[in-house]
């Protein structure tokens, strides 16, 4: 069975939230439904998002890095939010192991929301029921768009390639490769979820200029020529 998954390498991730506003705005107007802001610039800000960048300072002083981690379902291969739901509105999709919710079934008793251990469930204030990330299950399986955009919309607007999409059952796939190659990990594993969505982990680089001429190129990047 094809198990669909992104893998986030954290070493070019920018935190530039293009994911998280494409996100918002494919799944607005797709089949999940109008995505809520509440009082955006209010005193109580409250919306709904599938995908969010968390970003903070590793390190210690003056040793210190920011860090930009993206987190969003990670479609576990064996999700505590589906058995816990009690109608059913929970459920892996047994074709490309989605995790996804069935709205027309969904209470909002948040059962799925406490089961999380990832903390990735959204509840619609206005709507008065759970949502997440579907990996644009909308966009990845439909005939009508050309094959390379059958991808998330956060993967089509990462302006690093930070995010990549496939199946991380298939040893051939792009994703397997970057598991494989840079040693992806998976998100507290010692939980037995499984998470299907993997990360490259950061990697330590140390750049000794010396007597180094750092010229810039036309595309803006820099060049180190000794």
């Amino acid at each position: 069975m094809s198990q669909m998954a992104l893998v986030i390498d954290l070493n070019v991730c920018v935190g530039c939230q293009a994911c998280v506003t494409s996100c918002k705005e494919w799944n607005t107007s797709g089949q999940a439904g109008a995505l809520n802001d509440l009082e955006p610039y209010g005193e109580n800000p409250c919306g709904t998002f599938f995908n969010r960048v968390q970003t903070y300072e590793a390190g210690q002083y003056p040793d210190v890095e920011t860090v930009h981690f993206p987190k969003s379902c990670l479609h576990c291969e064996n999700p505590p939010c589906v058995p816990v739901c009690p109608t059913g509105a929970s459920y892996k999709r047994k074709s490309d192991g989605v995790v996804l919710i069935d709205y027309d079934k969904c209470i909002g008793c948040k059962y799925c929301a406490w089961a999380c251990p990832y903390g990735v469930r959204e509840f619609d204030l206005k709507r008065k029921e759970m949502t997440k990330c579907t990996l644009c299950s909308d966009r990845i399986n439909n005939p009508d768009l050309p094959r390379d955009e059958r991808k998330p919309a956060c993967v089509l607007a990462c302006p690093t390639s930070a995010r990549i999409f496939g199946d991380i059952h298939d040893p051939n796939s792009e994703v397997s490769k970057a598991i494989d190659e840079h040693g992806g990990y998976q998100l507290m594993p010692e939980l037995g979820t499984q998470p299907s969505n993997h990360y490259l982990p950061r990697r330590i680089q140390t750049v000794d200029l010396g007597e180094s001429l750092i010229t810039s190129c036309q595309c803006g990047s820099q060049e180190v020529s000794s």
